[in-house]
């Protein structure tokens, strides 16, 4: 069920791109936004468009919203990737796009996709009602802004040169900042789009985020390079807060597993309609990329 919905949602969410991407002007910067775009899971935009169909919406009423993440993601991606933070030069098993073409068109690219993600929200394609566009560009400006996403990043570039080791307290808050947020603005979308109560999917987010960012922890400490797409192993040597270097792989593990029981505990109002969304949480922890 739930990697035959990951794969129509990924077709669904690339058709949504190619069409917001059409009528650019031929440039380079479009072929960096292009390229930076390609690829991934869309694991992010799949749990906009269940959460929406949960509550009523169809996969044609909620898509432009989970493009929107998407290019919110791409652009972390890219800006994450750049010498000044991360310095990575492969994503997605691609060149990353400084490594492509160069670092400004990096951070370009990286802007017009940022802007990007809230020119598809705003537009009455989305939803008719302005109000509701007006709460999907809004919470999703704060997911990603200063007290959210952005701030994670910034708290994980710090923990890299503090002279003390992060505790697992401030771990779990960077961490909820830098993965967290725009996975609970994911789950969030769908009920915002119904006018519906986001509680559910709010609990269900908090827990997934976690889980998802400890598999990413042990996927960079025991995982195969080939298969995640980019080199492996530079979160030790970075000193970088991650559960991984608090717990240990073994715990760290322990920790993931007990976070999917409580992501799924938070199903429970939807039933058996909400097993997709269950079975996505085990896919977090245990995926290879």
């Amino acid at each position: 069920m739930f990697l035959e919905g990951l794969a129509k949602a990924k077709s669904e969410i690339d058709a949504c791109l190619d069409s917001a991407l059409a009528d650019l002007p031929r440039h380079r910067l479009i072929d960096a936004v292009r390229h930076a775009v390609r690829g991934g899971k869309r694991m992010r935009g799949y749990l906009v468009l269940e959460g929406a169909a949960l509550h009523g919406i169809p996969a044609s009423g909620a898509v432009r919203a989970a493009a929107a993440v998407e290019c919110l993601h791409a652009y972390s991606l890219v800006h994450d990737d750049l010498p000044c933070m991360d310095d990575d030069d492969l994503r997605r098993g691609m060149p990353a796009v400084h490594v492509k073409w160069n670092e400004a068109t990096a951070v370009l690219a990286g802007d017009a996709l940022q802007s990007l993600a809230f020119q598809i929200l705003c537009d009455s394609r989305t939803c008719a009602d302005p109000d509701i566009r007006g709460s999907l560009a809004r919470s999703l400006a704060e997911a990603a802004g200063a007290a959210g996403m952005a701030l994670g990043q910034a708290m994980d570039l710090e923990a890299e040169t503090e002279e003390r080791t992060a505790d697992i307290d401030t771990t779990t808050l960077l961490q909820s900042r830098k993965t967290g947020m725009l996975i609970s603005w994911s789950c969030r979308a769908g009920p915002l789009l119904a006018g519906a109560d986001p509680e559910p999917l709010e609990r269900y987010a908090e827990a997934l985020g976690l889980a998802y960012q400890i598999a990413d922890d042990l996927l960079d400490a025991t995982g195969n390079p080939e298969l995640v797409g980019k080199p492996l192993r530079k979160d030790s040597n970075a000193n970088k807060a991650t559960f991984v270097a608090i717990l240990g792989v073994h715990e760290s593990r322990r920790q993931a597993e007990a976070l999917v029981r409580r992501a799924c505990d938070a199903l429970e109002p939807y039933g058996s309609e909400a097993d997709a969304l269950r079975q996505a949480a085990e896919f977090a922890i245990n995926r290879t990329s």
